[in-house]
Formats: structure tokens, C-alpha cells, sequence
């Protein structure tokens, strides 16, 4: 018997299309909020160590270094590893091992606390919406338990990395109003400079396997290495 469909029924279709949508990226928006308890606000990535050493000065230099994590550096591996954990959601022998993968990739102390420590925090937050019993453990780096949320409940891995890589840059150019970089308005035009950086990077990660980790931002790399023993700073990485 062949179905026929009524007009009310594609606008049915299209408002639940729409309202799934809507409560994906009302999730993410939660989930990667500034006021998410998992103290984002109190790393800077390398960026302090960056404007301390002169490599940042201004809007200009500050776009450009935010952009190399993006497209060349560790933001690059974590929309990678995010993508991987989210198709391999249900699977906890394959996510303890991507942890493991996204912990051997931090390349400073700093770098390996932050990734932990915000991971730890966003699985103990999240849980309002995914049982704790779905992560590997408390220990889970963000990338991971991000990517194992956002499977769980059914958010495009696409989505689910661009609204993480936004996150990551609003979060620098937070950062760089605390240290004097930019004002407001001067994040603001940074920002709208970066989204086809973030969407670049999001669009990859989700075609792309772990074969195709790796990066060449050494100079950011080496910046969160030295802020372990920058005196009078502000952040903790």
C-alpha cells in the first residue's frame, strides 16, 4: 500500500528534524558553557606563556597562534580522538585505550593535568544527562569523554567537534582579554575571523581515522612546556 504524504506531514517531519536539532545544540551548549564546572576559565593552553615570551602581541598574532592549535596542533588531535571516542561510544576496552592514546599525546605536565582534570570534572558534571557508568573512569581526558556524551546521546559527531573547538577558542580569547591582548570588541572580530578555522578542523576530524594524528605547532607545544615555571602568572597552563 503506498504511502502518501501530506504536506502537514513534511512539516511535521521538518519540526521534528528541527526540535532534535535544537536539543542537540542546547546539550552541547550546556555541556561546553563557560559556567560547566570544569574550570576551563583557569587554563590559557600555552597562551600566557605565549604573550609573556612577545609571540603574542596583538589581535593579529593572537588569531594566527589560536588558529595553528586549530588547524596544525593539539585541538587538531583532540577533534580526532573526540570523533573516534563518539563512534566508539558503547565500547569500553576500545575508549580506555584511546584514553590512554589522548594522555601519551599531552606534551607537558601541564598539558596532560588540564586535559585530565577538565575530563574528570565534565564526567562528574555530565552525568545529569549520561550515567557515569558509560566512561572508561573518572580519569577520562576531555576529548574522550566529550566524544562518549555526545554518542550516547545521539549528537553529530560534526556538531559535537565544532561546538567543542568554538569552546576551546572563546575560551582563548577569554584569556587574552585577562591578559590585556585585546579588548571585548577585538575577541569579537577574532572570533568571526576563526569559525572557518573551527570548521575546517571539525570537517576533517570527522573523516579522518587515528592514523592521521600527529602535528607541527612546536612553538605553542614548547610554550605550555616553559609555563610550568613562569613566576606571577595568571593561569595554570
Amino acid at each position: 500500500m503506498p504511502v502518501i504524504i501530506t504536506m502537514a506531514m513534511i512539516r511535521l517531519i521538518r519540526t521534528g528534524t528541527a526540535m532534535n536539532e535544537s536539543a542537540a545544540l542546547l546539550k552541547l551548549m550546556s555541556w561546553l558553557s563557560p559556567v560547566f564546572p570544569i574550570g576551563g576559565f583557569a587554563y590559557s593552553a600555552g597562551l600566557e606563556q605565549a604573550v609573556h615570551a612577545g609571540d603574542v602581541t596583538g589581535r593579529g598574532s593572537l588569531a594566527d597562534w589560536i588558529e595553528a592549535q586549530l588547524v596544525h596542533g593539539a585541538q587538531r588531535n583532540d577533534a580526532l580522538i573526540l570523533v573516534q571516542a563518539h563512534r566508539c561510544a558503547a565500547d569500553k576496552a576500545k575508549l580506555a585505550e584511546l584514553s590512554d592514546l589522548c594522555r601519551a599525546l599531552c606534551v607537558s605536565h601541564e598539558r596532560l593535568s588540564e586535559t585530565v582534570g577538565q575530563g574528570t570534572s565534565f564526567v562528574d558534571a555530565v552525568s545529569h544527562w549520561v550515567g557515569p557508568g558509560h566512561f572508561p573512569g573518572r580519569d577520562t581526558p576531555l576529548p574522550v569523554a566529550v566524544g562518549i556524551a555526545a554518542g550516547i546521546e545521539g549528537i553529530a559527531p560534526r556538531l559535537t567537534t565544532g561546538a567543542y573547538l568554538h569552546a576551546f577558542v572563546s575560551n582563548q580569547l577569554q584569556c587574552a582579554i585577562r591578559l590585556s591582548v585585546v579588548g571585548q570588541d577585538g575577541a569579537a572580530q577574532a572570533l568571526a575571523g576563526l569559525e572557518a578555522a573551527i570548521a575546517k578542523t571539525a570537517e576533517h576530524a570527522a573523516n579522518a581515522t587515528l592514523d592521521d594524528l600527529g602535528g607541527a605547532a612546536f612553538i605553542a607545544d614548547i610554550a605550555s612546556m616553559n609555563h610550568e615555571t613562569l613566576e606571577r602568572r595568571l593561569f595554570l597552563s
